[in-house]
């Protein structure tokens, strides 16, 4: 059984989704969590891009005990250095260098003949080879690059030094034989290719991804690149959980497995949903809310018999439990204690006791605290930026005769009372024209989402926005019981992202032109 290495590109790839923007310590909770699942190698992130980057990306680095951690970068001295300081504290570094090297791209974007491009990668990869003893080299666009012209490349990236070389389907423009072809012939034709790892790495845009990437580890692929929940650029990139499960459940076809702890993949997915702000979609293979739901009569006709005439992965596998432990407002801290630890949170007396009030406060206005509950409430974390304003309270007038109106109370970061009423179309609309007003902040809402955490009535609320400032844009999100209250939680934390990013900003960016 060959092992398959996972380089998990949520932190990079994923992050370059529209919309999405992670703090530091939201990339080190995600990264944490990558570990605990047993992700080979951590791609943190692209340090070139900005100096708040470099920062996210030394945090994550400094964070990793059990994993490589990666960073991306051109073939640049100046990029690589910038991989070098973000990964000075990293104990297993790798620096991840990427070319592309299709007609269309030599032609219209390096305009580079081959032979240049073929200079340019190698003198940038024997660089790196100065500073770090693990160098991967991409071939961005290999799918619709000449096939003898991939074999020239992969030889060169084997005489450089590369330890690992990728060859990816950067525009998800393949079909899986042509594919996994590609991946056959370099393994039977370049010259010392056992002396590296052959990596896969595929987007999503005619929905072939997670076929590509099993049939180029079909033909050879030694490493797959893919993002929790299929995150990404454009239709996203290949989902890390959907290649790992597919190897596990059909290990006798594909004689290949990954080292992944399985029972962690829904924990990892929700966090990584709650904290980009990207809702998995209900019929998403392996996470989605439907994966395991069976409503045909005969379907559960058959599950009644025997589960596996419908169920070829059971819930257990990937962290799901079919009985739900059903808390409320009277169970007591020792077993809210022992539900916490069942469901994989590991918290200090003083934590647990800061959960614990949280959990009553819910357990207040709900009749049932279920297991989603818990899970939004522990990853409901405070990020760094929310010291700016923290919003106090929210109270709304409305009727069906006149103009809903607004009254907000935040706190800034200073001390300093804000208080300010306003009216609106709606009742949302109302609310944050009363924060705007309070803050003077001029910001365009751009998108605004709600989706309950939980079933029933009394269910909780999730609220996710996405605000615009000039060429700045950011997502928030906020939960409460009360979705009025989770609109303004939400608009509050996007706003207090907003002039974090702006902070950064200021502080200076490096160009990546």
């Amino acid at each position: 059984m060959r092992k398959i290495y996972v380089l998990d590109t949520t932190l990079r790839d994923g992050e370059q989704a529209p919309g999405v923007s992670l703090t530091a310590q939201e990339k080190v909770e995600i990264a944490l969590q990558l570990e605990k699942l047993g992700i080979d190698r951590i791609e943190a992130g692209f340090p070139a891009t900005s100096l708040g980057e470099v920062e996210s990306v030394q945090q994550v680095a400094s964070a990793i005990k059990n994993a490589t951690v990666t960073a991306f970068g051109r073939c640049h001295e100046r990029d690589i250095d910038a991989v070098r300081e973000a990964l000075k504290s990293a104990q297993d570094p790798c620096l991840h260098l990427f070319l592309a090297i299709s007609p269309i791209h030599r032609k219209y974007k390096l305009r580079m003949d081959k032979a240049k491009v073929l200079e340019t990668a190698a003198a940038a990869i024997r660089y790196g080879r100065k500073y770090f003893d693990r160098v991967e080299f991409s071939a961005e666009d290999s799918s619709r690059t000449e096939l003898d012209f991939i074999c020239e490349v992969v030889d060169m990236a084997i005489k450089a030094g590369a330890s690992v070389v990728n060859l990816p389907d950067t525009v998800g423009f393949a079909m899986p034989e042509q594919y996994g072809n590609i991946f056959k012939t370099v393994k039977e034709t370049v010259p010392g290719i056992e002396k590296i790892q052959l990596s896969t790495h595929c987007h999503d845009d005619l929905g072939m991804a997670t076929a590509n990437t099993l049939a180029a580890v079909y033909n050879g692929a030694d490493q797959i690149e893919g993002t929790i929940n299929g995150i990404g650029e454009r239709a996203g990139n290949t989902s890390t959980e959907e290649v790992a499960l597919a190897l596990e459940t059909r290990s006798d076809y594909m004689n290949a497995k990954t080292g992944l702890v399985l029972n962690e993949i829904y924990r990892t997915s929700r966090m990584v949903s709650k904290y980009t702000g990207m809702a998995v979609p209900g019929n998403k293979a392996i996470v989605g809310a439907n994966a395991f739901v069976h409503e045909s009569g005969i379907h559960q006709d058959g599950m009644l018999k025997e589960r596996t005439t419908y169920e070829i992965i059971t819930p257990e596998t990937i962290g799901l439990k079919e009985s739900k432990l059903v808390l409320g407002k009277h169970s007591g801290r020792h077993a809210f204690k022992e539900r916490l630890i069942d469901m994989g949170y590991l918290l200090s007396e003083e934590e647990l006791g800061e959960a614990f009030a949280k959990f009553k406060a819910l357990a207040d206005k709900k009749k049932n605290v279920l297991d989603e509950d818990i899970h939004a409430l522990m990853t409901d974390k405070i990020s760094p930026s929310s010291g700016v304003y923290k919003l106090e309270f929210v109270r709304v007038n409305y009727d069906n005769h006149s103009a809903p109106t607004a009254l907000v109370r935040m706190v800034k970061g200073d001390g300093n009372v804000l208080e300010q009423s306003a009216e609106g179309n709606g009742s949302v609309d109302a609310i944050y024209n009363a924060i705007d007003q309070a803050t003077g902040e001029q910001v365009e809402l751009e998108d605004y989402m709600i989706k309950s955490v939980t079933h029933g009535k009394d269910a909780q609320g999730e609220v996710h926005v996405v605000l615009k400032q000039h060429e700045e844009t950011v997502q928030g999100r906020g939960m409460s019981t009360d979705i009025l209250e989770a609109s303004a939680k939400a608009y509050v934390d996007a706003l207090n992202r907003l002039i974090s990013q702006k902070n950064r900003r200021l502080r200076g960016n490096i160009s990546i032109s």
